[in-house]
């Protein structure tokens, strides 16, 4: 064993040792509902998080997917309250605050281990970072920003981008010469003109995070708009997180849920702050968690895979979550109109 693995068991064993000091829920509940996105992402969520949940407690955790926004308010408005957590973006989260559908957290029963700022909110937990990024198939010229990607004189090949005016819109401006420090407000009229001069360019407008490696692996298109967990790793794809948007899933405790549900939930968000259990998640998919000392744990060799080791979350920028939720349908309706036109 080598000093780096050596230090790494190390810090590990100290944080799971640490981690042992957590309370245990109220033993009066016996199991606890989340909604959660499913897929890979899911299984992070069971092999990272519910497992050490569920041995310190006792408690079961059942999961369910997609999490669909209607699903949230159907729960509230339905008074249905057999589910306590549920997973959401940024923007969803502004908009389920504004339609009053979760409850605030209250951080010191959570009692979280030291977290990202931006993961701290009144009213979820960010436990996942996900970046979606420029790839590209291996063999062709790499880009190595926007402006080179949306270049196809420079750049030959087909592209393919999201169906998600959230995502192309601020890449076409970052093409144009915008500062990612100056991207919000965003100038919908210069995006929307961006992107009209590119558009031919573009071959399929996708709808599933399965089909830009797809599309890459057949050499139907050259280029494509990604989630980075999954290209990252997969052969025959390369990628940058340069300019990437970098992103941020939260869990929200469900209005109207019980206290003791409320409780037992408060020890499972525990558990996602705690890096050893980030790193047994980042196993499962290349997201990263929330916490600043989950980098030491990572494999070094496979760093350049993860959206918040450092080298990579410095390149990235943020949505503006309360822009898009104040904008967010006045640009939907010209998105759609601007897809109908092609």
């Amino acid at each position: 064993m080598d000093r780096r693995t050596f230090s790494k068991f190390a810090f590990v064993t100290t944080l799971m040792a640490g981690a042992g000091h957590a309370p245990a829920a109220s033993a009066q509940v016996r199991q606890i509902r989340m909604i959660e996105a499913g897929g890979k992402s899911g299984d992070s969520v069971e092999d990272g998080y519910i497992k050490p949940f569920t041995k310190k407690t006792g408690i079961k955790v059942v999961r369910e997917s997609p999490n669909e926004f209607g699903k949230l308010r159907a729960l509230v408005e339905g008074g249905r309250t057999d589910v306590v957590l549920f997973e959401m973006g940024a923007a969803s989260l502004e908009q389920a605050k504004s339609l009053n559908l979760v409850e605030k957290l209250d951080w010191s029963k959570i009692a979280a281990m030291p977290i990202f700022p931006e993961a701290k909110d009144d009213f979820g937990m960010g436990y996942q970072f996900y970046s979606t990024l420029m790839a590209w198939r291996k063999g062709v010229k790499a880009p190595a920003s926007w402006k080179d990607f949306y270049d196809a004189k420079a750049f030959p090949g087909k592209r393919s981008l999201p169906d998600d005016p959230v995502f192309v819109l601020p890449t076409v401006l970052l093409a144009a010469g915008v500062p990612m420090k100056d991207l919000y407000p965003l100038d919908v009229d210069r995006a929307f003109r961006q992107l009209d001069a590119v558009k031919k360019d573009v071959s399929v407008w996708w709808k599933a995070g399965a089909q830009p490696p797809q599309l890459l692996r057949d050499n139907e298109v050259q280029y494509a708009m990604a989630y980075s967990g999954r290209v990252t790793g997969q052969e025959g794809i390369e990628y940058t997180f340069n300019q990437a948007n970098l992103d941020l899933s939260f869990f929200c405790v469900v209005k109207g849920s019980s206290t003791a549900d409320v409780d037992a939930a408060y020890k499972l968000l525990y558990e996602m702050s705690v890096p050893a259990n980030q790193a047994m998640a980042a196993e499962v998919i290349s997201y990263t968690g929330n916490s600043p000392d989950l980098e030491a744990l990572l494999p070094p060799a496979k760093l350049g895979q993860f959206p918040t080791a450092s080298a990579n979350k410095t390149v990235q920028f943020f949505n503006d979550a309360a822009w898009w939720f104040k904008n967010g349908d006045d640009v939907q309706k010209r998105w759609q109109e601007f897809i109908l036109s092609l």
